[in-house]
């Protein structure tokens, strides 16, 4: 009899993952102007897809789909450079599948159903079982496989990984009610007026937008899709209300696979789609206890990262002291008599003597001139800030400048640097 971790490690060969990674983010604003929301810097090092990959190979799934769609030639490079080790002669791969007019000359990817729909001689080439179907663009850490595992124990032809989130956030999520027997009875995408779950009023039940599917029924039940002129081809609008209304789908808790470090650690997963949520995602990490354990050599995060040196603080005069507390700095970056609290600075970034940075997430090679302030921000990479400027202390003027979002956090571009020098 096999163990139920080799019998999940032995399920895990025979599905591929599908991570769909085509959508632009629209509410992180300029932040992906020049890049998809997956290729979105995160956690200091990182991009936000590592996260879903990491969890992938992590799981022993080690087949791979990427489809991307919205400015992906960033992700593409990430992608390539990182993530090049799987061995097709080990049965390992990762395929990068933009749009290109599969179906005909006119036809782009049409929702994140069609998306895989277009790429079904590929995928059947593979010969998988099962199908794990995921976004490219959360933060969380999960076993793929034990949801495989229950899947498959439970006959089901679809599974959708759902978590609890508060009732006041319904609106940003498909919603779904389960009975006792684990079917998912009813799905709302984000209902304005959502139904909090029993026993837990102030609670829904929304969906992860992870979905496992046994093969055949998923090419079955996205060539009928594909032939209807009223849906969009979209997974969480359409093919998954339409097997909910059927009592197809099952639920599966996130609690079961979360992967923490304790037992009795929160369960970690955000949807990092707004300023703010992506501000306060970043700065979860710099606590004396983060949530997500990003530490844990059993469930490691892989990315592609530059060849850099370690981080360097200079002078130690009392006006002029390079330090950092709380924070989260990494490699190639100096602090040259500034002081960084609670913030966190991504590679090759450099802040000027008396600078102060507080609450500050700081991307890629961003420069902070002598004696300027940063308070709640988030910094796109490449910025230049100029000497003396101080930014998140007016938020008049801050929003006559840049973007300040509804909870106060300014997002500062290169561009809207260089208008102001215009």
């Amino acid at each position: 009899m096999l163990s139920a971790d080799r019998s999940q490690e032995r399920l895990a060969r025979r599905a591929i993952a599908l991570v769909l990674a085509g959508g632009r983010g629209s509410r992180l604003h300029q932040l992906t102007d020049r890049r998809a929301k997956p290729a979105v810097f995160f956690g200091g090092k990182f991009r936000i897809i590592d996260f879903a990959m990491s969890n992938c190979v992590n799981s022993g799934i080690r087949r791979i789909g990427v489809l991307t769609q919205y400015k992906a030639h960033s992700l593409l490079r990430h992608l390539q450079m990182g993530w090049s080790f799987l061995r097709p002669e080990m049965n390992e791969f990762l395929d990068l599948l933009p749009a290109q007019q599969r179906i005909d000359e006119a036809t782009w990817y049409r929702g994140t159903a069609d998306a895989v729909f277009q790429n079904f001689d590929i995928f059947r080439a593979a010969r998988p079982d099962y199908f794990v179907v995921l976004a490219g663009d959360h933060v969380y850490k999960m076993d793929y496989s034990h949801m495989l595992g229950e899947h498959v124990a439970s006959g089901a032809d679809c599974t959708v990984a759902c978590v609890e989130v508060p009732l006041a956030q319904a609106s940003e999520f498909g919603v779904m009610t389960v009975n006792d027997f684990g079917l998912i009875t009813a799905f709302d995408e984000k209902p304005k007026n959502a139904r909090p779950m029993a026993g837990k009023p102030d609670r829904v039940l929304a969906s992860m937008g992870i979905y496992v599917f046994t093969a055949a029924f998923l090419y079955a039940e996205l060539e009928r899709d594909a032939r209807s002129p009223q849906s969009s081809h979209d997974f969480g609008k359409d093919v998954i209300p339409d097997l909910v209304s059927r009592g197809l789908a099952a639920a599966h808790q996130f609690e079961e696979s979360c992967v923490k470090t304790t037992p009795e650690a929160e369960s970690y997963w955000r949807d990092v789609g707004t300023i703010d949520a992506y501000w306060a995602a970043n700065l979860d990490l710099v606590m004396p206890v983060p949530q997500l354990d990003i530490y844990d050599p059993n469930w490691p995060i892989w990315t592609y990262q530059q060849q850099l040196p370690p981080a360097k603080f200079v002078f130690d005069d009392d006006d002029r002291r390079g330090m950092a507390v709380d924070s989260m700095v990494s490699g190639g970056c100096i602090i040259s008599g500034a002081h960084v609290s609670r913030s966190l600075l991504f590679s090759n970034c450099r802040v000027n003597s008396h600078a102060r940075t507080r609450d500050a997430v700081v991307l890629p090679e961003v420069d902070v001139g002598r004696h300027a302030r940063l308070n709640r921000v988030v910094v796109d990479r490449g910025c230049r800030i100029p000497e003396g400027m101080v930014i998140g202390e007016d938020p008049k003027i801050d929003a006559q400048r840049f973007h300040v979002s509804e909870g106060g956090v300014t997002l500062v571009t290169p561009e809207m640097l260089a208008k102001l020098h215009g």
